[in-house]
């Protein structure tokens, strides 16, 4: 399980330092792409070739399946650390990300995100307040009680 916040710098190659104990969770090879709210998932082997299958699932004929297809797997890429535990983020999805210098790297359970710092606090600043509402939706049959 992927939790935690850290601020990092991308630098102007795109290369931006990973917490050490999330490298250790993904593993030598991982997946980046599009995240949905404007910021970069990155995913170990094991939780992209789940998603993959769910996606695989979906009809082709319904167009909202071909859009979130196309435009995850195109800007998906394999990766892996440098000596430093960098990866390097490739120009469309630093442009996708509004990537600048300061980054916000988090764990998502499953997944890892990054976010320009600036997205982030506006993201987390449209939904602070909302938090109790969602927990309530999420949970309304009690299942987390």
């Amino acid at each position: 399980m992927f939790m935690g916040e850290f601020h990092h710098n991308i630098d102007e190659k795109g290369r931006i330092i990973i917490p050490a104990k999330f490298r250790n969770e993904l593993g030598d090879k991982f997946i980046i792409a599009r995240g949905i709210e404007k910021c970069i998932t990155v995913y170990s082997e094991t939780e992209w070739n789940n998603i993959v299958s769910k996606l695989k699932t979906l009809p082709f004929t319904k167009k909202d399946a071909r859009t979130f297809t196309r435009s995850l797997f195109s800007g998906a890429t394999e990766c892996e650390f440098d000596r430093q535990g960098r990866i390097n983020i490739t120009s469309p999805l630093v442009s996708y990300a509004d990537l600048q210098k300061e980054c916000v790297v988090i764990g998502a359970n499953d997944r890892i995100e990054i976010w320009s710092e600036t997205n982030w606090n506006q993201f987390f600043e449209d939904n602070a307040e909302k938090l109790d509402e969602v927990a309530e939706h999420l949970f309304a049959d009690g299942d987390f009680e």
